[in-house]
This record gives structure tokens, C-alpha cells and sequence, in this order.
């Protein structure tokens, strides 16, 4: 299965699509079977104790499973969340999360994918997302 989309054509749909999500994340890569993109967080992301909010990572793993389906559906914007599960196994630390998403399925009607969440400087997955789109 070939991406139908570069990289550089996803960040430029975003950026005109959605200009309003601009920023949200950066170094957004594919590197075989896999889309990788950084989230800077802040002390806006931040829940009482000092780590990253579930909200936060949440929003991370859909927007890799969604730039993922892009890239192999093309610019089929219309493209929605229909499930996720998401487990947050280890507490993150402030800083850069790393998501890698795979695609495990892409059919006619629905995508179905894997997001694995790092945080910048532990070696173990924080967050491990699993995610189903349906397509337009």
C-alpha cells in the first residue's frame, strides 16, 4: 500500500483546511509503515501533579491516525473518529511527546490503527491508542 500523499501535501491540506490546529504539531514524518510527529506541551497541558493531561494525548493519537489516513486515503477531509480506545500506562513527563501511528487495516469504509505515544526522554511508551475512522 503507497501513501497517496507526500508529507509535504498533508502539512500544506492542513495548514489550508485546518489553519486553526497550526502549531499544534511539528516534525511530522513517514518512515516506512509509520507517521511520526512531535506535540510540544507546556504548562498548559498540564494536570494537577505535574504530568501531561489525558486530553492532551488523546488529541495527539487522533491527530496521527488522522494525518495517517490522509496520507493513504488522500485529501478526503471528511474523514471522522468513529472509536478509540486509548490506555495511559505510564506517567509523561513535560515536554515533547512523540506519536508513531501505524495503519493495521485500511478498507473501503473504515480505517483501523495503532498510536504509540512517547515521552521525550523515556524509552516506554506513555499512551497506546487504538483507532477506527470511517471514510467518505
Amino acid at each position: 500500500m503507497l501513501p497517496k500523499m507526500t508529507t509535504k501535501q498533508l502539512i500544506k491540506l492542513i495548514n489550508d483546511e485546518f489553519p486553526q490546529s497550526a502549531g499544534l504539531v511539528s516534525n511530522i514524518e513517514l518512515e516506512k509503515e509509520f507517521l511520526k510527529l512531535e506535540m510540544p506541551t507546556d504548562n498548559r497541558h498540564l494536570r494537577p501533579g505535574g504530568s501531561v493531561s489525558g486530553p492532551t494525548m488523546f488529541s495527539l493519537a487522533d491527530l496521527a491516525m488522522y494525518y495517517l489516513v490522509l496520507l493513504y486515503v488522500g485529501p478526503k477531509t471528511h474523514a471522522v473518529t468513529t472509536n478509540c480506545s486509548i490506555d495511559f500506562m505510564r506517567k509523561p513527563v513535560p515536554g515533547k511527546l512523540i506519536a508513531k501511528a501505524q495503519l493495521l487495516k485500511l478498507g473501503r469504509r473504515l480505517a483501523v490503527g495503532d498510536v504509540l505515544i512517547y515521552s521525550q526522554g523515556l524509552i516506554e511508551p506513555v499512551t497506546h491508542a487504538t483507532l477506527t475512522y470511517s471514510l467518505p
